[in-house]
């Protein structure tokens, strides 16, 4: 028996279809209001993408589907195992058309953002300093009242920046989903954990 923990929303039905590609699932799994889905020998347990290191790193889960940019952002006690290939997309700045030069010339500024640990590191890095305020969700509506000057989200195509009047402004890093452990299952489960890599098309190896 071993317990996957995927994430609710965006990345819900690209998972889904990876698992049944690989014939790791044999029917597929509708996101809806049931949490847990028991398939044989294996219990799906659907969550937020931001718990998924939580249930993983606590042992609720044995792996967790994570995409690389809550992982970057949680830095859970698990292992990274695989890269999925899936769920391609990036963390970005943004902001209104025009605020461009400001904020490539401005010493402090203001962000919104569900990203708080990753903002905080990059702008400490290129020595600017960052007034964060964490948002849970409608980030992009942020510059619009006035409440932040910019805001560091998920971007994939742009066009949700686009239907709220932002613009692109840089990137900070790129994200794709990975396949991550818990550390004692890593050592308990090693013949399943085994034998799921190799369907998805790794080799279990820890990273940290």
């Amino acid at each position: 028996m071993i317990r996957i923990a995927l994430p609710k929303g965006r990345l819900f039905q690209e998972s889904i279809d990876l698992l049944l590609s690989r014939r790791i699932l044999k029917e597929p799994v509708e996101e809806g209001r049931k949490l847990v889905v028991e398939l044989g020998d294996i219990t799906l347990l659907l969550v937020k993408p931001f718990d998924v290191p939580v249930y993983v790193e606590n042992g609720a889960a044995d792996v967790g589907v994570c995409g690389y940019d809550v992982y970057w952002e949680r830095k859970p006690d698990v292992y990274r195992l695989l890269d999925l290939g899936i769920g391609a997309c990036r963390i970005s700045v943004a902001g209104v058309p025009g605020s461009e030069e400001k904020y490539f010339r401005s010493s402090h500024i203001k962000i919104a953002t569900k990203y708080v640990r990753i903002t905080r590191e990059f702008f400490s890095k290129k020595g600017v300093k960052v007034e964060v305020i964490h948002l849970s969700g409608s980030v992009e509506l942020a510059p619009s009242i006035g409440l932040s000057e910019f805001v560091v989200d998920l971007v994939q195509t742009g066009r949700t920046l686009k239907e709220n009047g932002l613009v692109e402004i840089e990137e900070i890093g790129s994200s794709t989903a990975w396949l991550i452990i818990n550390r004692a299952s890593f050592r308990r489960k090693r013949e399943e954990i085994n034998y799921l890599v190799e369907r998805l098309g790794g080799r279990a190896q820890r990273t940290p």
